[in-house]
């Protein structure tokens, strides 16, 4: 292994670790504010942590064209929009569930984006079919109870691995089209916005409340968003696709660890057999095609 690639590849793990932790940071908030003023906070946080980002990185490049410009802006709005959505409903969802299941149901948008790509008349191979099927049988083991009923909480999350799925496909679109970096600023900066309107309308925030938050959502804003989105950019670069989707996956495991270490959250049998079953359809999924 190069030095380069085991450099990406630390990177890479770094990120994966820093996204399974902040589901406790996540799970954490929600003991001082609602779920709209957190994921306000953090974004516009996560936002204002990428401005200085955005020289460092992009130092010495060309200035974008008009047509850059206007794909960055329309494709941050819209990836944005998406953010807003699916992380409210995995707010919401964190509330009524634990950190460990949130964070494996969340993964399956891995497997939902090839799902969402034959709307677009993308092949999906046999593979997939399979980590499908398999993801199937661990979602029952993880979530259905044994009288056949899906907790609240886990169809909230649901809801927000298909909204991240979508997420994904719109920012596949733009990505080509407009700076990384500074289209995840726009989207941040959007999100936070649009769940700052939720915050006023359905809760009653207090500058106080938020500062007896301050570690879970300067950790979602500065680490979650700003430092492991950083990471995940220098890390891709020299890294294959398929190794790096890989290391990201570990987020699932990482998170049931964070939430039995730091929340003393633990998993039944069933369900960590649940958790085993998703995670190998993840990478299985991920896994290059046999020539």
């Amino acid at each position: 292994m190069k030095k380069t690639t085991l450099k990406s590849s630390l990177l890479l793990l770094l990120t994966a670790v820093i996204w399974g932790v902040a589901f406790v940071a996540q799970s954490a908030g929600m003991d001082y504010v609602g779920p709209f003023t957190f994921n306000a906070v953090r974004s516009i946080i996560g936002g204002m942590v990428l401005i200085p980002c955005i020289f460092l990185l992009d130092h010495g490049k060309p200035k974008q064209n008009i047509g850059s410009r206007r794909d960055l802006v329309i494709g941050g709005i819209c990836c944005g929009v998406f953010l807003a959505v699916a992380s409210s409903f995995q707010q919401f969802g964190i509330q009524r569930t634990s950190v460990g299941k949130a964070g494996f149901i969340t993964a399956l948008y891995i497997l939902l984006v090839p799902l969402l790509g034959l709307l677009f008349r993308k092949r999906v191979s046999g593979k997939v079919w399979l980590a499908v099927g398999i993801a199937v049988v661990g979602m029952y083991l993880l979530c259905v109870t044994e009288g056949f009923s899906i907790a609240f909480g886990d169809l909230l999350v649901m809801v927000c691995a298909l909204l991240f799925a979508i997420h994904i496909l719109v920012i596949d679109y733009f990505s080509p089209r407009a700076d990384g970096v500074r289209l995840s600023c726009i989207q941040f900066f959007t999100c936070g916005i649009l769940c700052s309107i939720g915050m006023f309308i359905f809760e009653k925030p207090s500058f106080q409340q938020i500062l007896t938050a301050w570690m879970p959502i300067l950790y979602a804003g500065v680490m979650s968003c700003g430092v492991a989105y950083t990471c995940q950019i220098i890390g891709q670069r020299d890294t294959d696709p398929t190794v790096a989707s890989l290391i990201l996956s570990l987020e699932s495991v990482i998170s049931v660890l964070a939430g039995w270490l730091l929340l003393h959250q633990s998993l039944s049998l069933r369900e960590l057999g649940g958790c085993a079953l998703v995670f190998c359809a993840i990478l299985l999924a991920q896994l290059p095609e046999s020539r």
